[in-house]
């Protein structure tokens, strides 16, 4: 024993450095490998089983890529991933656009401007659940102060459930998610802005530059890598959004709102099909990577060969 205590014991400072600095790193990557890194290896491998709720006693049985070529050779996956991305796309869309609106007006030298900020935080920093409630009351046929506006206005005859109809489900929960998001990007937004230099702008205003040029030429230019990051981030966050889809529609009318996590959720949950279900967060999983990937490297050759806002160098 007194040997192996001896033989682990670091001979120099660069071997105890080291072993230091390996200590320090340990919980971590134990952190990681037990949150992250085992549970995406035991996915991985449940894809590749008949799991279900009947196979937890008896154990499950190897059946290859079955479960993939059942998933991707459905027809209703193609029309999921479709309206997934769709669904993606328009709220990260608005986001970024209110959030630019919004961050450029909470920059501007406006009365009350600190008590404004505060009031922009509500809708991020309250429970989703909370949150999406409240766009339940609204959104309801009978007493929902959304369908009595529209009803008294003249918009609608009567009654109008927003989340009874699918074209209209589907954009009312990309509202909410509007709604829930835009803050955040909001506020990475105004850090951005405010942490532009002010001297370009004074430069630019004894130059005579209008306002819609110094945000074009200035602003812009100078927080594009927020908004690139932000977009990027946004985008992974809504892909994978299940709390505001699932509390408002749980996916209907008719699979309206189904997206590729909420069809993952009722596959692996409510049809105990742990197997199938592993199987699609793979392919969530691999789907993001992609588009992550090609995400980035479209904008790095842009950057590469043209200026911001794609006006050529």
């Amino acid at each position: 024993m007194s040997d192996l205590l001896q033989m682990l014991k670091p001979k120099t400072k660069a071997q105890s450095t080291t072993l230091f600095a390996w200590a320090l790193i340990a919980p971590a990557a134990i952190y990681m490998f037990l949150i992250v890194v085992w549970p995406l290896v035991e996915t991985f491998r449940l894809s590749f089983t008949n799991s279900n709720l009947g196979t937890l006693i008896e154990g499950a049985d190897y059946i290859g890529w079955a479960n993939y070529e059942k998933a991707l050779g459905g027809r209703k996956f193609p029309a999921i991933v479709n309206r997934t991305f769709y669904w993606m796309f328009l709220s990260v869309s608005l986001k970024i656009i209110l959030g630019l609106i919004g961050a450029t007006l909470l920059a501007s030298n406006i009365r009350a401007r600190g008590i404004i900020r505060a009031l922009v935080m509500p809708p991020w920093i309250i429970p989703i659940a909370i949150g999406c409630f409240g766009w339940l009351w609204l959104y309801n046929g009978h007493f929902g102060l959304l369908s009595n506006f529209a009803e008294m206005v003249g918009i609608t005859d009567g009654p109008f459930s927003f989340l009874g109809y699918k074209k209209s489900a589907f954009y009312s929960a990309v509202v909410t998610d509007v709604w829930i998001g835009t803050p955040m990007v909001t506020l990475f937004f105004l850090a951005a802005m405010q942490g532009v230099p002010r001297d370009l702008y004074e430069a630019a205003y004894v130059d005579g530059a209008s306002r819609w040029y110094r945000f074009r030429r200035i602003t812009m230019p100078q927080i594009m890598p927020t908004v690139v990051t932000m977009a990027l981030l946004s985008a992974i966050w809504t892909f994978n959004s299940f709390e505001i889809i699932w509390i408002l529609t749980e996916g209907g009318p008719r699979g309206a709102t189904t997206t590729l996590i909420i069809d993952t959720f009722k596959t692996a949950i409510f049809s105990y099909k742990f197997g199938a279900g592993a199987t699609r967060a793979v392919l969530v999983v691999l789907i993001l990577g992609v588009f992550s990937i090609i995400y980035l490297t479209v904008l790095g050759r842009l950057s590469r060969k043209y200026g911001y806002l794609g006006v050529q160098k």
